[in-house]
């Protein structure tokens, strides 16, 4: 049920309130939250002695910048998807052992850096060749399309043309993207891999937006110039999501209009997981400005729109969307974040009331696009909600404004459940999962807020508590505040810029069974989030498919073993992961399958079930505190 506010404003604070509509989706200038900051430059000595998290990118390593467009975005701020930023992808690019990081920017090159094994990386980007600094990029995915043991590169981009770059397995990349069959130049968004026909061999997915740029082209920042506004948004002739079929010997075909898989445009993240476990992977696409969609995989020859009969509502504007185990019940849940939902704030009434407003009803999910506008200005509401409703084609009955987290029934059908859960917050982007304080729970990192001209917003960490409820905890385990402060160390037209992050990763970097987290935050340098929880005990999982390039006409599953389940049984316990494809938005977290234990000190048995596999692979009684490598089962 909507959470009852009680407002109590005067006629003075009615009138201010009065301009929220839809036009007011510029949002509030940077203002302080009332944060405990740290001085600009300075980490607290005391928070290292915290358990969480610490942000030691720099002392990393990592000297990544994500540059954005200066005519799009700062003091000539305009609302298009420019302002959505770019992604980060994790992946072991040369077999050493240890993940590595891509950033993917938009003014200037990505930058790929190697892990050096002992907690610093390096950047390797120009011997590797996948700087890409000619376009702008947005998003990227590794995926091991050719099965020869190498992970392969796919970056996303606006009008840039999209690039696939085959791993050649000496520290180099080579662009086969034409020869590959899988060029695309349009409004690109996510990129996921998944075997989706159960051949051994992973397809491309690509979502797409819209034609919201124009034909204008800035030479000097190589892009198109966008939209201004929310209509020009509107208006925007949709794109449509593409599917590349694996052909098994490099190349690719595009099968998007025979299995169904088009959508209706404005696709952001896409969630490839099996959800009522047939042995085949089905998808969930996010919808920017509409319902998401849920396709069931008819046994890989076509997709089917089930969304209505097995979820029901979903978030309208839906950024990040993420599969997994939230309750320990077995069975995968799905969580859907809604950003554009929450952009209702005025840039032009910049009052402390309306800030504490918004802060003190973060977890409230309103019944309208246009927010509690009905509550402070009802003759404003019916004008301005009509507006939004024609712009946006919305059917009421099919969204919901507000985050998502859809329960495994395990029936085929799901339960709606975010509110009851905690897991209602304001300016959520992305989605990053794991178990990170290994107590057994998988708990959730939301990177958040809008950046310049908006207010200062923190990423959100929510831990799982273990009852099907989560707790926001961001502050006391290091994440917020930012260690150099709230505010970019250079103004923005003579403000203070606020930072914001947009996507995230996370990875087990240092090889000890603690997961780091990664960011990729808005004109900004990333946060590398060192994991110092206490140490609990672990078990991990790298699981090898047994499909090769070198035999084609093999059995078994893609070499990522992308779509697996691992199941862990302890007693009447059982806990389920699954090897991911990309997702949460414009990132990808390691392939490797990791459960906190706790203070449990047995597994009684591990049941993996390997895609195309009706018979699990079963291993008793596992070593826990390490990693295990498995590689599946040869059939022939």
């Amino acid at each position: 049920m909507k959470k009852e506010m009680k407002t109590g404003f005067s006629k003075r604070r009615v009138f201010v309130y009065g301009t929220i509509a839809l036009v007011g989706l510029l949002g509030i200038y940077a203002t302080f939250l009332n944060f405990h900051t740290t001085s600009e430059g300075k980490l607290d000595n005391d928070r290292k002695e915290k358990p969480g998290f610490q942000d030691i990118a720099s002392e990393a390593g990592i000297t990544f910048k994500m540059a954005f467009l200066p005519g799009e975005q700062g003091e000539n701020f305009k609302i298009n998807l420019y302002d959505h930023g770019c992604g980060v992808a994790i992946a072991d690019f040369d077999g050493d052992g240890f993940e590595d990081i891509y950033f993917v920017n938009q003014l200037g090159r990505n930058a790929l850096y190697k892990n050096n094994g002992d907690g610093t990386f390096t950047d390797v980007t120009d011997k590797a060749g996948v700087g890409l600094g000619d376009r702008v990029c947005v998003g990227a995915g590794f995926a091991d399309y050719d099965n020869d043991g190498f992970p392969d590169l796919y970056v996303t981009s606006t009008r840039g043309g999209n690039v696939l770059f085959r791993n050649m397995g000496d520290g180099t990349f080579k662009d086969v993207t034409k020869e590959a069959g899988v060029a695309w130049v349009g409004h690109s968004q996510t990129a996921v891999f998944f075997d989706f026909d159960n051949d051994g061999f992973l397809d491309l997915f690509v979502t797409n937006t819209a034609q919201w740029t124009t034909d204008q082209y800035e030479p000097k920042g190589k892009y198109f110039a966008g939209v201004s506004d929310l209509i020009g948004l509107a208006k925007s002739p949709p794109e449509y999501n593409l599917l590349f079929r694996n052909n098994g010997d490099g190349t690719f075909t595009d099968v998007t209009a025979k299995v169904g898989l088009k959508g209706p445009g404005w696709g952001g993240d896409v969630a490839v997981f099996d959800y009522d476990e047939d042995g085949y992977l089905d998808l969930l696409v996010t919808n920017m400005f509409g319902r998401s969609q849920l396709y069931h995989n008819n046994r890989g020859k076509d997709f089917e729109d089930v969304t209505r009969r097995v979820l029901g509502p979903t978030s309208f504007g839906s950024i990040g969307t993420k599969a997994f185990d939230f309750n320990n019940d077995g069975k995968l849940d799905l969580l859907i974040v809604d950003m554009h939902s929450d952009m209702w704030v005025p840039e032009s009434r910049q009052t402390p009331e309306l800030l504490e407003f918004v802060r003190k009803n973060e977890k409230v999910r309103y019944r309208y696009v246009t927010g509690p506008t009905k509550e402070f200005n009802p003759s404003q509401f019916e004008r301005n909600e009509k507006n939004a409703k024609d712009y946006f084609k919305i059917q009421y009955e099919e969204v919901v404004f507000g985050n998502t987290l859809f329960k495994n029934q395990g029936n085929g059908t799901f339960q709606e459940v975010a509110q009851q859960a905690g897991l209602e917050t304001f300016w959520p982007w992305g989605i990053a999962v794991g178990d990170f304080d290994n107590d057994g729970f998988v708990d959730v990192f939301l990177p958040s807020g809008m950046g310049h001209p908006f207010f200062y917003w923190p990423n959100r960490l929510l831990m799982n508590k273990g009852d099907e409820t989560f707790s926001e905890q961001s502050s006391l385990y290091g994440i917020e505040p930012p260690r150099n402060g709230i505010y970019l160390s250079e103004k923005i037209g003579r403000k203070k810029a606020a930072r914001s992050s947009r996507c995230a990763a996370v990875a087990d970097f240092r090889k000890i069974g603690k997961l780091d987290i990664v960011t990729n935050n808005f004109n900004d340098s990333p946060y590398y989030f060192q994991n110092h929880f206490p140490k609990r005990n672990y078990i991990a999982f790298k699981l090898q498919g047994s499909k090769t390039n070198r035999k084609p006409n093999s059995s078994g599953c893609n070499r990522d073993a992308v779509g697996a389940l691992v199941r862990i049984y302890m007693g009447k316990e059982v806990m389920v992961r699954q090897v991911p494809a990309a997702g949460g938005y414009l990132s990808q977290s390691s392939k490797q399958i990791h459960f906190g234990l706790g203070d449990r000190t047995k597994v009684d048995r591990v049941e993996i079930r390997w895609p195309g596999r009706k018979e699990p692979q079963i291993i008793s009684n596992p070593d826990i505190n390490r990693n295990h490598s498995i590689t599946e089962p040869s059939s022939d």
